[in-house]
């Protein structure tokens, strides 16, 4: 019986993923570190901590992390304001609020995450959201979900994750919690 659902924000609440590439590939020009589309894709849901040296190293090359943190979250919140709503996730959420739990479990850093869910309207909904910043392993390892439920007092096997990214779903299979692909909805 379901109990609770937790979503991931990127590209299934919020229609960000779009931003997020053109932002990273933004900040990466001044370090010569080219950025494929499908590639970065590929890895969503996983912190960009991980992800972008990852691929600087693919390329040889080396990375000043964060400074190219700061540039790129200065390039994204600069478009913030075209990001839109996912509406047939959303309104899952909106249909179930104030009758399940809800929490919102994502791989961004909590003031992207907390941004993005203010400028769709929905922040109030979740009585807990968790981001990088509140675990020590992420996607595809199942701590964010995890710490999610426990935040909401609900057993895993009694939540239902909303996900995006292949990351995301391994993370709930391995948290023991039922996932709902939003691609193929």
């Amino acid at each position: 019986m379901i109990q609770a659902l937790i979503f991931d924000c990127d590209g299934t609440l919020v229609d960000s993923m779009f931003a997020h590439y053109s932002a990273w590939r933004e900040a990466l020009v001044s370090q010569d570190i080219k950025l494929d589309e499908q590639h970065f894709y590929r890895h969503s849901g996983t912190p960009s901590s991980r992800v972008i040296p990852m691929f600087a190293a693919e390329q040889g090359k080396e990375i000043d992390f964060q400074r190219a943190l700061v540039d790129k979250e200065q390039h994204f919140l600069e478009s913030i304001d075209l990001l839109k709503r996912i509406p047939q996730v959303v309104k899952i959420a909106e249909s179930h609020r104030g009758k399940l739990k809800m929490a919102v479990a994502s791989g961004g850093t909590r003031n992207l995450v907390h941004r993005q869910l203010r400028q769709i309207e929905v922040m109030d909904w979740f009585e807990t959201i968790v981001t990088c910043e509140d675990t020590e392993h992420h996607k595809p390892d199942p701590h964010v979900f995890l710490e999610a439920a426990s935040r909401l007092q609900v057993k895993p096997e009694h939540c239902r994750v909303y996900e995006d990214g292949e990351p995301g779903i391994e993370a709930a299979r391995r948290a023991g919690m039922e996932c709902i692909d939003i691609r193929k909805m």
